[in-house]
């Protein structure tokens, strides 16, 4: 059973009924496979793409990590869309697993979340926005206090309001980012001494954690270690995705895993302990002969050495495909499977299509209507963002509207 998703996309204004329809109904069928819950975006027939995402990786991810450091608490970060794979299904997946805390980045996403995750404790990563105090009351968020000056303000807001839906302290312990001082949160340890002190949680955040070796990690740990013992009793949280993974003193109570829910490998440099969730395709749109010495693309970056048969693909980067990965004389870097064969990219990277060699393929092996694999088995998220020369995250989180999705649990 299809059910679309489009009224979730962008807003999540259809509320939470037609969210929980798309995850319960399938479960009645005690399928073995995978089935299609959900689809959205454009029709299949028109879109570009087709960006598949399994949800039932993602809750078996998730519940590997709870199982990895029980006691602790895994929480789940679904920020910037969900990284990517939809804020709505990907909250809804994860709630009914059992997640109770979410993190997100701005108060929009707090309220998404909210609409499909009620009894939920969600936390706002980039904290107190000037005179947004009332809009944290409204979704029941709580805001993640990184300054004297957000707290200011936030304390004139609950003593006016009388609110007391509570909010985190965020300890900068080496990332020079966000987050009080040492010396200000110790400061604030009196606080908890007030009956209605509202700091729910005390966080901090690695800057090295996918570098296990890196000093920073240690130095971090000890410094976190250290304002906890001057605030027993409220619960804390330092381990992010790979933080996980350095050992159980990072966990503290509660542990906001991101990336490694979507299947990236939190454990750069060995096997990837994550399932994947995403898988990419995109539609061959022509295949075309190109003589040698001709060119491919904007500005002439590639010519062609000999004869050449060049697939021309229905996706750029404004679906997400990191321009990088397209090819000059000098070199390429991006490659796709066609046909269970990997191919190179030549050219560059326009903004709806991009270009590959299929030269070494046999004739008949890839015709117009055809799909090439750009994310999926064979060619894994962490191999395609290192031919991009980036990181995962971005290539998920910019991963674009126009493909056909479609979600498999």
């Amino acid at each position: 059973m299809k059910i679309p998703l489009a009224a979730l996309d962008g807003g999540g204004r259809a509320g939470h009924k037609l969210g929980a329809m798309s995850l319960r109904e399938p479960h009645l069928q005690a399928a073995t496979q995978p089935v299609i819950i959900a689809t959205s975006g454009p029709p299949e027939a028109e879109a570009g793409g087709i960006l598949t995402i399994d949800l039932g990786a993602l809750e078996a991810n998730w519940r590997a990590l709870q199982r990895k450091v029980g006691p602790a608490e895994a929480a789940a970060v679904v920020k910037a869309d969900g990284y990517g794979c939809g804020i709505e299904p990907v909250t809804i997946t994860l709630a009914k697993a059992g997640c109770r805390t979410f993190f997100v980045a701005h108060l929009l996403e707090a309220r998404r979340v909210r609409r499909l995750a009620p009894e939920a404790s969600i936390y706002v990563l980039n904290g107190l926005a000037p005179n947004a105090a009332q809009g944290y009351a409204e979704a029941y968020a709580r805001p993640v206090i990184g300054s004297l000056i957000e707290l200011a303000e936030w304390d004139a807001f609950v003593s006016s309001s009388n609110w007391r839906g509570g909010m985190a302290l965020h300890v900068d312990t080496g990332m020079n980012r966000l987050g009080f001082s040492s010396e200000e949160v110790a400061a604030l340890a009196t606080r908890t001494q007030l009956e209605h002190h509202g700091i729910t949680l005390l966080m901090s955040h690695f800057a090295c954690a996918d570098t296990p070796e890196h000093p920073l990690n240690d130095q971090q740990v000890r410094a976190f270690r250290q304002v906890r013992s001057v605030f027993r009793g409220i619960p804390c949280s330092l381990a992010n995705s790979s933080g996980i993974f350095l050992g159980p003193s990072a966990y503290g109570d509660i542990v906001r895993p991101g990336m490694a829910l979507y299947g990236a490998n939190p454990t750069p440099g060995k096997t990837n302990p994550m399932r994947p969730v995403v898988d990419l395709k995109a539609r061959v749109l022509q295949v075309r002969n190109v003589a040698r010495k001709d060119t491919v693309g904007y500005g002439a970056s590639w010519t062609a050495k000999r004869s050449a048969r060049v697939a021309v693909i229905s996706a750029g980067y404004g679906d997400g495909i990191m321009r990088h990965l397209g090819a000059t004389d000098a070199g390429g870097r991006g490659v796709a499977l066609v046909a269970g064969k990997r191919c190179p990219m030549v050219g560059r990277i326009s903004m709806d299509l991009l270009a590959i060699d299929v030269s070494e393929l046999a004739d008949n092996a890839v015709r117009r209507g055809d799909f090439v694999t750009l994310i999926g088995p064979g060619l894994e998220l962490e191999e395609v963002a290192a031919l991009a020369g980036t990181i995962s995250y971005e290539i998920l989180t910019t991963l674009g509207r126009r493909y056909h999705r479609i979600y498999r649990g």
